[in-house]
């Protein structure tokens, strides 16, 4: 799906996936290893824990939840919105962020934190849609690389498989978030959820902007 849309989108799906993945790492160093968007890891760690320590299964249960509702008001907003539903999902996404950076500074606050990073995580692959459906997942990249493994088999093959490029840049685009997410937390703590916030509430501003155009 990511050869079908134009440069700007293409670029504000590659920004977006680094803004789940600026948020995933530092979720993760604050949670003690859990994810607020890769809720496939999250999964494994609920299969785990009820397996050998059953007390500790609630953490991933209320994160998978919270995941589970970013994805419905995401999903909500983005039907109300219409032809616009990229801003409006991405200022969504900015005003959870908003939420998390707040609590995350007040540290009787880091469970409302973490529950915010999470639903904001959901509510994002709500940006880029196709007849209602998620059109490109910007928090979860196994699609992306299977399709790019997909698109480089066919070229080894001298077949037509469609441009590669795009789906590595945008696991690019979310191990680059990742690592700066990793880094920024290191050095700032708690403040580099103000960066994720500022990063989505950009994102809003450049999708408003694009919106005009024909949609993706």
């Amino acid at each position: 799906m990511m050869n079908r849309f134009d440069r700007s989108r293409q670029i504000l799906a590659i920004s977006s996936a680094g803004l789940a993945g600026f948020v995933d790492a530092t979720g993760y160093l604050s949670a003690n290893g859990y994810f607020v968007s890769f809720m496939s890891g999250n999964t494994t760690r609920l299969a785990v824990n009820l397996a050998q320590h059953p007390a500790r299964a609630l953490a991933p249960v209320l994160l998978i939840g919270g995941f589970l509702a970013g994805v419905i008001a995401g999903a909500l907003v983005a039907a109300r919105a219409g032809e616009g539903r990229k801003p409006a999902v991405l200022a969504l996404v900015a005003a959870l962020l908003l939420v998390a950076a707040i609590a995350e500074n007040a540290a009787a606050s880091r469970n409302l934190a973490l529950a915010a990073m999470v639903m904001a995580m959901g509510a994002i692959n709500n940006t880029f849609q196709r007849d209602g459906e998620v059109a490109v997942g910007v928090s979860y990249m196994t699609g992306a690389l299977v399709k790019l493994g997909q698109a480089m088999a066919a070229r080894l093959m001298g077949r037509p498989g469609g441009g590669w490029a795009p789906h590595l840049l945008l696991w690019l685009g979310l191990a680059g978030g990742a690592v700066a997410g990793a880094v920024t937390f290191t050095h700032l703590g708690g403040s580099a959820a103000w960066i994720a916030f500022v990063w989505a509430g950009a994102l809003a501003l450049v999708a408003r902007r694009i919106s005009a155009a024909p949609p993706a």
